[in-house]
């Protein structure tokens, strides 16, 4: 449900189960989860299971949630809205889970067999939802004004969040404090202005973000606002064992606290560091001793260097033979060397195939190289190759006389006889040369002119 939306149900939707937000069967309130927390039955496909436990756990707005007993044996499924016992009134919440998971799930917060359950009234209905839209939109404004409040009481605190109970006489504010905060005065006005029960609730940095949500540098929601339910302390050791840059701007999160997915992975790393040597392992050869510059847990390499806080002569070996020359230093032998032999390297690059790089985006960026072309009139000169010419090239109309008139215009007969024995040069494009055929054309012509004229053959 959206906070600028009011759901009004009929009585058909509420006795056929239907989600409360599009009014579908198939959908059980799946479209509409006011929690950030989703849950599944993971028991629900084994055959023979019974759901005979009668507490049920209820989902509120974000990370709120609690466990109620279903006293009345109402027919409940996952997603269906229901009105549960509060104090006082009443307060409306979303089945999360039930059966045998809600046993295992108290069991993991800890929950006191003594502990005092609440119970499920019934299920929501018309006139509840629409109370408890009305309560909800209320949330963002008294927010605001409450910031107010504690900034002209002059309290060092922060109010991050609102959350008015289904039925509207009470609201739980949730803040943010470094010190004791005496809020008593504080709960004095919020009661007179907006003239209803009040709850003060202090969370912590990480709590407040998991209540307001974002996405994290890593482009994916906020671990804090989607799964996680609760927080272990983060250390900068944790940062260490991976190598991280302790940087304050880039290992704290959205709550200015480190990142809890520092934690995620530095199992994996303190394992593989323990096969690694230690960073004060001095490897002795012949004529160098190199010490630890840098070492990578995930790729099992280590980087040696013959001064101890520059890189020079840098050497990167797998940590297996460096394990190895350790046990000959302790035998009291020293190696040559410690680089592999050309023929050794080569075996090495030409084990490594990358598979991948067909696919590189960039393998399009690469400029294509210009081709000659075929036709080229220096190349047209060889036997066998003649450049590409027209059939019949066009006379060039500067040469072609304008009509019967002109001087030395001919008649269409002699136009035409003449034609064959004409200058090729005047039939000739522009751009082309003649070729060998053409030349030797061209001057037995010539000779014949010479011939017709009286001149010598």
């Amino acid at each position: 449900m959206n906070d600028d939306k009011t759901i009004k149900l009929t009585s058909d939707q509420i006795a056929t189960d239907n989600c409360v937000e599009c009014a579908k069967p198939c959908c059980s309130g799946a479209c509409e989860v006011r929690s950030n927390l989703e849950c599944t039955n993971w028991l629900s496909d084994i055959p023979g299971e019974k759901n005979d436990f009668d507490i049920v756990e209820v989902h509120f707005k974000n990370t709120r949630r609690g466990f109620y007993r279903n006293s009345a044996h109402l027919q409940l499924k996952q997603g269906d809205w229901v009105a549960v016992e509060a104090s006082p009134g009443h307060d409306i919440g979303q089945v999360a889970m039930m059966g045998k998971l809600v046993k295992l799930q108290m069991k993991r917060a800890n929950l006191r067999p003594d502990a005092e359950i609440l119970r499920i009234f019934r299920k929501a209905r018309t006139s509840d939802m629409e109370r408890f839209e009305e309560a909800k939109a209320r949330e963002v404004d008294t927010m605001i004004r409450s910031r107010k409040i504690a900034t002209d009481l002059g309290l060092k605190m922060k109010i991050g969040d609102v959350e008015y109970q289904g039925d509207g006489n009470k609201a739980i504010f949730y803040y943010i404090a470094d010190e004791r905060v005496d809020f008593r005065q504080l709960i004095k006005v919020l009661a007179e202005v907006f003239h209803i029960r009040v709850e003060m609730k202090q969370i912590g940095a990480r709590q407040e973000a998991g209540r307001i949500g974002g996405i994290g540098p890593c482009g994916r929601p906020l671990c804090c606002a989607s799964w996680m339910t609760n927080f272990v302390s983060v250390a900068t050791s944790a940062a260490r064992f991976q190598d991280v840059s302790l940087n304050p701007q880039k290992l704290a999160g959205q709550c200015a606290k480190l990142k809890c997915c520092i934690n995620f992975e530095v199992d994996a790393y303190v394992e593989a560091n323990k096969k690694l040597p230690g960073k004060d392992t001095v490897l002795e050869t012949a004529d160098k001793q190199y010490y630890i510059f840098k070492t990578d847990s995930l790729k099992q390499e280590v980087t040696l260097s013959t001064e101890k806080n520059s890189p020079v002569d840098t050497v990167t070996l797998p940590a297996q033979q460096v394990w190895e020359i350790v046990a000959l230093n302790k035998s009291g032998v020293k190696p040559d060397r410690l680089t592999l032999d050309e023929s050794e390297r080569e075996k090495e690059k030409r084990a490594f195939g990358d598979i991948l790089g067909q696919d590189a985006i960039n393998r399009f960026d690469k400029k294509k190289k210009k081709r000659k072309r075929s036709g080229d009139h220096r190349e047209a000169r060889g036997e066998g190759e003649r450049p590409q010419q027209h059939d019949a090239p066009r006379r060039d109309k500067r040469h072609q006389p304008k009509g019967d008139n002109f001087k030395g215009a001919q008649r269409p007969e002699a136009r035409n006889a003449n034609t064959a024995n004409a200058n090729p040069r005047q039939h000739r494009s522009r751009g082309e040369r003649p070729n060998r055929q053409q030349r030797e054309r061209r001057n037995n012509n010539r000779g014949e002119n010479r011939n017709d004229n009286g001149n010598k053959g």
